[in-house]
């Protein structure tokens, strides 16, 4: 299993910056997000410069407008034409929101019969993430906000998954229930791996109430082969350079300790 930081975790830094930290702490590699540094084609050359400074092992679609990236589904495809071109593993994308004006690319995911085929060409691995419960109400704007009628779908159009444990945990805390029947389609190929607590998503292990170690207990237990990216939200880390470093670090120590990988290498 490799353990990748997600460039949202540092997004108000330089995206040379956040590669070099990254590799400063010790991750395998990173997950970028499609954000405004790719607006109009600018995703090309900026990739070039920071693949040189560590792996990029997925990159997810834009969950936002993105100037000259188009529709969902557009987006979609140019994000995996990118990952292409990079031999970059892995394309994670967000399911459409029925609240929305998403319909079109909702009906377009029912037309294609293998994601892996049609979309990632072979070439590159498809995943989609399940989705939080916000608001009030606790309600899931999004299609496919089932476990079961997820993992059907999946199964039906041969669609992988990033496992979201923050998202998860927006509906119960022991969200482990659910992750076990995702795992046993296996269906999971990346893990969005963070806290949550009252209503706040993405916080640093033990900030929260989510049984973390437990889980990657389960992992190691498991035999899991897949990557896992630790996703935070910004303000969960420090300002200064230093104690980001120091930060990250503490966590991918924890990491490695309760998947076994630190007992592994130091053999």
């Amino acid at each position: 299993m490799k353990i990748n930081l997600s460039a949202g975790s540092l997004h108000t830094l330089p995206p040379r910056k956040v590669f070099e930290i990254a590799r400063d702490v010790g991750f395998a590699g990173i997950e970028i997000i499609i954000n405004h540094d790719y607006e109009y084609g600018a995703g090309k050359e900026l990739l070039a410069e920071v693949v040189e400074i560590l792996p990029v092992a997925s990159i997810h679609a834009p969950f936002f407008e993105i100037n000259g990236w188009g529709n969902k589904i557009d987006q979609l495809n140019k994000t995996v034409r990118l990952a292409k071109l990079f031999d970059i593993p892995l394309v994670n994308f967000h399911p459409p929101v029925w609240l929305g004006l998403e319909r079109k690319f909702w009906r377009w995911m029912n037309k294609i019969s293998d994601f892996q085929q049609d979309v990632g060409e072979g070439e590159v691995i498809v995943t989609i993430e399940n989705m939080p419960a916000t608001g009030p109400l606790g309600c899931n704007p999004y299609f496919l906000s089932n476990t079961g009628a997820m993992i059907d779908f999946m199964d039906k159009h041969n669609l992988y998954l990033t496992f979201d444990t923050a998202h998860m945990g927006t509906y119960k805390t022991n969200f482990l229930t659910d992750f076990h029947h995702f795992y046993n389609s296996g269906r999971i190929r990346n893990v969005h791996f963070s806290d949550y607590a009252n209503g706040r998503e993405h916080l640093l292990p033990g900030h929260g109430k989510l049984p973390l170690t437990r889980f990657l207990n389960h992992l190691q237990q498991t035999g899991y082969d897949g990557t896992l990216t630790l996703e935070l939200t910004p303000s969960e880390l420090p300002e200064s350079e230093e104690l980001i470093c120091a930060s990250l670090s503490e966590i991918l120590t924890y990491i490695r300790e309760q998947t076994g990988q630190a007992l592994q290498s130091a053999v």
